[in-house]
């Protein structure tokens, strides 16, 4: 054999396994690929366009996928259990304010019905509403724990909507008055009182608006009142609107009203602030009457008429007797505001404060028009 067809054997075997190795690994290359794919189509079966589209526009995210995947309920399992701890701080604070407010929260019975009022102090004071009170000089008042007492009235803010009555009792648990100015919408708050009868019953909600300013259905306009999602039932007046720092922030006094519906608005309650319960309360303890109210007034009587609200009675010596209103004048507007009925004007008024000049408006009998200047003097016990 000659030397080149040695030759040509020696080159012949390394090149056919190097054939054979090629084929070999272009088939394990194939079986990887295979398999990458198959993972794929795994984890996006559900949503197979998109896992096409994306490993078309980067076909190199394919190869993040991890070769063991994680736990997938390791994060939504942390997450709940935050979520039910938090929720069960809540509850646990919640237990406690309700155990550590209700003694202070009590039942007032009188003639003609029942509500609740708050103990303000150790010597037997309690904080109702006005309207609880009635005309009533005496009452029975029932604390948390069914014994029940006598009660004498100290005083009564109709403006204002609150009363304090006074008990003769021993161990008394009064509850702490907060500052209501340090509110704010979102807070959880708890009604406590007695609704329908149903003595130390608690309903929870929240803040919903501050610095609302309603009317009662006796045409008293309330300012500086809080609105809440807390159900406030009847009986739940005169009672208390308590923070989860277990204070005292305002005193429950009526819900609204679906004008067309009929019935109360579920979820739109009203409390008389802390602050201004406290000022009213403190003035009724020290002397029975109000001598410092902070509230405007006109002092005039008013009737709606066809076209607003129209003078009946002008206090002697009063803003309006000062400023030259005359019984029949009817009022057009107060500082460019149309006051189409009397309840308007009185909420305008009750808006502002003593001292405060407001331009009215008014139509004389006589049918003459005319702007008139008048200074607000205080409202009176």
């Amino acid at each position: 054999m000659s030397d080149s067809r040695r030759v040509r054997r020696r080159v012949a075997a390394p090149t056919a396994l190097l054939a054979i190795l090629a084929l070999v690994l272009a088939a394990c290359s194939a079986t990887a690929t295979s398999n990458t794919t198959r993972v794929v189509a795994d984890l996006g079966a559900t949503t197979a366009k998109t896992a096409t589209a994306a490993a078309t526009a980067a076909p190199t995210q394919v190869t993040t996928v991890p070769a063991v995947l994680p736990d997938a309920t390791s994060t939504p399992a942390t997450s709940t259990v935050a979520a039910s701890g938090a929720a069960t701080s809540l509850q646990d604070q919640m237990v406690a304010v309700i155990k550590q407010v209700s003694p202070a929260v009590v039942e007032i019975q009188t003639d003609s019905g029942l509500g609740s009022g708050v103990i303000y102090d150790s010597k037997g004071d309690i904080v109702t509403n006005a309207h609880v009170v009635g005309t009533a000089t005496t009452f029975t008042v029932t604390l948390s724990n069914g014994h029940t007492y006598p009660g004498t009235l100290v005083g009564t803010y109709t403006p204002d909507d609150i009363a304090v009555i006074h008990i003769s009792a021993t161990g008394l648990t009064p509850a702490s008055f907060g500052d209501s100015a340090q509110l704010s919408v979102g807070d959880f708050v708890l009604a406590m009182g007695n609704p329908l009868g149903l003595q130390s019953s608690v309903t929870e909600g929240i803040v919903s608006a501050l610095g609302r300013q309603v009317s009662e259905p006796n045409g008293n306009a309330l300012p500086d009142v809080i609105q809440t999602s807390a159900a406030i039932n009847p009986g739940n007046s005169g009672g208390a609107l308590v923070d989860l720092n277990g204070q005292v922030v305002g005193i429950p006094t009526l819900a609204a009203t679906d004008p067309q519906l009929g019935g109360s608005a579920p979820g739109i309650g009203f409390a008389i602030s802390s602050d201004r319960a406290k000022t009213i309360a403190d003035q009724l303890i020290a002397s029975g009457k109000v001598t410092n109210s902070g509230r405007a007034y006109m002092g005039v009587q008013l009737r709606d008429g066809t076209d607003g609200p129209v003078i009946v009675q002008v206090l002697s010596g009063g803003p309006a007797d000062k400023a030259g209103l005359a019984v029949g004048d009817l009022v057009l507007s107060i500082d460019g505001t149309l006051t189409p009925d009397s309840a308007t004007l009185i909420d305008a008024v009750a808006a502002r404060h003593p001292g405060d000049t407001v331009q009215l408006k008014v139509q004389h009998q006589a049918g003459t028009t005319a702007t008139i200047s008048l200074t607000l003097g205080q409202l009176p016990s």
